[in-house]
């Protein structure tokens, strides 16, 4: 018969392991972004200052499939700015590999002169 000692241990290791392993998925399958509003990455949508389309794309996708067992797979694009606006929204476009295509809802979370706080939708 097994040493309950080591059976304690190997029961509260693993139990460790799934909570860091849990806790590291959840960070780093945020959805939320915040990102400075600078020369390089803003537009003007309707006189607003906003999120370049191509960075609101890029950051989606990148935060979208972090992980194998976290999210699907996607090409993401954006039909236009994201304006720095608290409440707007816009619907960007993800490609699987297969061609089918999914909405992906981003919207504004808050805003200033130089940052914009933004989050998509899985």
């Amino acid at each position: 018969m097994p040493d309950s000692r080591f059976l304690v241990g190997v029961v509260g290791g693993a139990a460790v392991v799934l909570l860091v392993g849990g806790l590291g998925t959840r960070l780093i399958s945020r959805t939320e972004s915040t990102t400075r509003l600078d020369r390089y990455d803003t537009v003007v949508v309707d006189g607003h200052k906003a999120l370049a389309p191509n960075i609101v794309a890029g950051r989606t996708q990148s935060l979208y499939h972090p992980l194998p067992w976290v999210g699907v797979k996607v090409h993401v694009s954006c039909p236009a700015g994201l304006k720095a606006v608290a409440g707007t929204t816009i619907t960007c476009t993800g490609r699987k590999d297969d061609g089918s295509t999914l909405d992906i809802p981003v919207s504004v979370i808050s805003a200033t002169d130089s940052r914009i706080t933004w989050k998509f939708r899985r």
